[in-house]
This record gives C-alpha cells, sequence and structure tokens, in this order.
C-alpha cells in the first residue's frame, strides 16, 4: 500500500512536531539573552565609566609636576632588583586652609617628617626610614624651577625643603630634597610625595580615625590635645597633633625631634594596621576613595600621581605581611652642644643595605630624652 510517497529504499526523514509552548520558549531565548547582554555591557559601561571619571578627579585634584630636569643625576650602583625609594615629605606650610590648623601663618615652608619608604623588589618587606631633621648634611645648591639657584651649605637636613620652598612650591621643596637625599645617602629616589597639615586630617578621617596606645596623660595646649593614658582612637586633628606634638603641660614630652620620630613612626604604623584591617591593599574600591578623600593635599612626581599606578603598586604589595612594614632612623648621636644629631658610621651601613635591597639590620639608639614607649601591656580593643 502507498503512503502518499514513492517507494525510493531510502528511509524518510520526518520533522518532529513542536507544540506553541515550544516554539514560544525558543522564540524568546535569543532575545532574552539579547536583553541580559544588553544590560551587563550598560553596566559593565557604567563601571568603566565611572572609575574613569573618579580616576580622572583623583588624579585632577592631585598636584603633579615633573622636576627631574633640576634633580641631579648620582652615580652609584645598586642592586637590580626592581626595587623602589619613595621619598615622603609632611609639609607644615602655614597658607589657606593649614594656617587655621597650625595656629599661625609664618611664611615659606619646613618639613617636619621626611621619610625614606624602601619598597623590596620582590614585594617581600617596606623599609621606612625617617631621617631627623635636625641631622646635619651638606645641603647642595638649589635650583628652582625658574632657574634661580637657592644657594646651600652645611646645616639642619630640613633646611633643604626651606631652601626649595621659598616660593610656596611644593615641587621645588621636594626636589632640593631630593638632591640632599641623594648626595648624602647616594640613595636614588623613584618617587616623591608631599602632604601638608589638611591632606594629613583628611587621610585619617577617611579612615575612620587609627587606634593608638597613648603611654601617658597628655595635655598641650599648643598640639590642642587633651588625651588620657590608654588606647585611644584618635581624630585627623588629634592624629596630626599627635604626631607635631612637641611641648605639653602634662605628660613626658621632652620636646625632642628625635622623641617625636617616635611618635610619628608608631602613628603610621598604626596608620598601616588599619590599612591592613580595612583591606584597603586588595579593595580598589576602597582605595580609590581612600586616594580621592586625600588627593587636594597631595603633591606628587607624575607617574605616582597616577591611579593606575597607585593601584598596581598597592596589588603588588597585598601579600607582603604587615610585620614586614617596619621602621627604622637613620642611626645618629649628639652634636657635643646636644642641639643637633650627625649620622654614625651605621648610616653608611644602612643606606648601603638599603642599595643592595637588603632587609635593615642597623638603627637609631637614643636616650630618654629621645625615646617614646610605644610598647603597650594590655592588647587594642579591636584585637
Amino acid at each position: 500500500m502507498s503512503d502518499g510517497h514513492e517507494a525510493t529504499g531510502e528511509p524518510t526523514t520526518r520533522r518532529a512536531s513542536h507544540s506553541p509552548l515550544q516554539h514560544s520558549a525558543r522564540a524568546h531565548t535569543p532575545r532574552m539573552l539579547q536583553i541580559i547582554a544588553t544590560t551587563i555591557a550598560a553596566v559593565a559601561g557604567f563601571i568603566l565609566v565611572y572609575g574613569i571619571t573618579v580616576s580622572q578627579q583623583i588624579e585632577g585634584a592631585i598636584s603633579t609636576q615633573d622636576v627631574d630636569h633640576i634633580v641631579d643625576d648620582i652615580d652609584v650602583e645598586v642592586a637590580q632588583t626592581g626595587a623602589l625609594n619613595i621619598l615622603l615629605m609632611g609639609s607644615d606650610t602655614r597658607d589657606g586652609d593649614n594656617a587655621d590648623i597650625s595656629g599661625d601663618d609664618a611664611p615659606g615652608m619646613r618639613n617636619d617628617t621626611t621619610i625614606v619608604a624602601h619598597i623590596a623588589g620582590d614585594r617581600s618587606r617596606v623599609d621606612m626610614i625617617s631621617i631627623p631633621r635636625d641631622m646635619q648634611v651638606e645641603i647642595p645648591d638649589c635650583t628652582l624651577l625658574d632657574g634661580e639657584v637657592v644657594t646651600g651649605g652645611y646645616g639642619d637636613f630640613n633646611i633643604a625643603f626651606s631652601n626649595g620652598g621659598k616660593n610656596g612650591d611644593p615641587a621645588e621643596a621636594a626636589a632640593c630634597t631630593i638632591n640632599t637625599v641623594q648626595q648624602d645617602a647616594q640613595i636614588p629616589i623613584d618617587h616623591w610625595a608631599v602632604i601638608d597639615f589638611d591632606g594629613f586630617i583628611t587621610m585619617i578621617d577617611a579612615l575612620g580615625g587609627v587606634e593608638i596606645y597613648i603611654p601617658t596623660d597628655i595635655v598641650s595646649s599648643k598640639a590642642q590635645l587633651d588625651l588620657e593614658a590608654g588606647w585611644q582612637t584618635l581624630t585627623g586633628e588629634e592624629a596630626l597633633g599627635y604626631a607635631r606634638l612637641r611641648t605639653a603641660e602634662v605628660g613626658d614630652v621632652s620636646g625632642s625631634d628625635l622623641q617625636r620620630i617616635s611618635r610619628q613612626q608608631q602613628l603610621l604604623e598604626a596608620v598601616i594596621h588599619t590599612v591592613f584591617e580595612k583591606n584597603l591593599l586588595t579593595d580598589a574600591s576602597a582605595l580609590t576613595q581612600f586616594l580621592r578623600a586625600a588627593s587636594e593635599s597631595l603633591t606628587t612626581d607624575p607617574e605616582l600621581g597616577q591611579v593606575d599606578f597607585v593601584l598596581s603598586l598597592a596589588a603588588s604589595l597585598r601579600n607582603t605581611p604587615e610585620d614586614n612594614f617596619t621602621f627604622h632612623t637613620v642611626p645618629w648621636v649628639y652634636t657635643d652642644d646636644r642641639l643637633n644629631v650627625l649620622p654614625t658610621e651605621e648610616a653608611e651601613t644602612m643606606f648601603q643595605q638599603l642599595r643592595d635591597d637588603v632587609p635593615i639590620t642597623v638603627d637609631a639608639e637614643g636616650d630618654s630624652t629621645s625615646e617614646w614607649d610605644t610598647n603597650p601591656t594590655p592588647e587594642p580593643s579591636n584585637g
């Protein structure tokens, strides 16, 4: 019997029948995928544009200046490991908002804090080296951006920053300080940053304050501090006062810049602990917001002023243990009149270890006027 098809000896292909529901599902699947893909693309585009916009805002707020042409080259052999030396300077410029914070409008610029941050080539450690502001060094002549030359000489280390900052330009002040560090310590400086009072306060407040151990009650009208002994969470203004503290009506404060360095290092150690606690090195969004908070008070070299570079550098340090962020001070001895200090032979050992990119094995040794208790017995409240 015939079924309507000619017998060909080959099997007949039959089309499977589809229900209306199956047809509808297949018809809508491509459109659904298109909608999802479009939504993802839109969200990704928004995030990308937002990220670029925020980065541009930060980079636009940070003042950057290329000073390579007024920084002298040095001929020194260093280990080719990819290590970085970043010169960090805290400026006490007294203009604008900083005048309100400092309580006066003294002309010129000085740096209360100078730290060489040495980042190891394998990113296993970061060594923070404080340079005493009263250390007696040879200060080279300083060339400003307009070609003017400011005569150097022998004297306090922080005169270099003051010489360069005579016109109120932190980039010129940084360049003169870089020249002094490179000449006297024979350490090449790869990047630099200057932050003022207002920026320091903003950075600390952006972290939600920092928890730190205060070894003794402190009352200082000049530093505007009234702190009880024990663990305290300092606001930005309190942290600045603590970092700048030289005199106090209550508290064992000697007035020594060397003792102040101890407090500054204690404070920076607390800042680093907070950064780790808040995962800023691994959270690009949080780190970006932190940079955004301080950007208007920062002056840096062009590369360090790029958000992408900072985020990349932070990412390279994400596996660096917190304990491997260490603080040191250039080894020193008092001058005969005990008004200033001189670098010792161990200072050259420290500089050579930086050049060789090996762990620091020497440190400054002081006396009761330069020491500050930073080793509490109780644990901090956050563990």
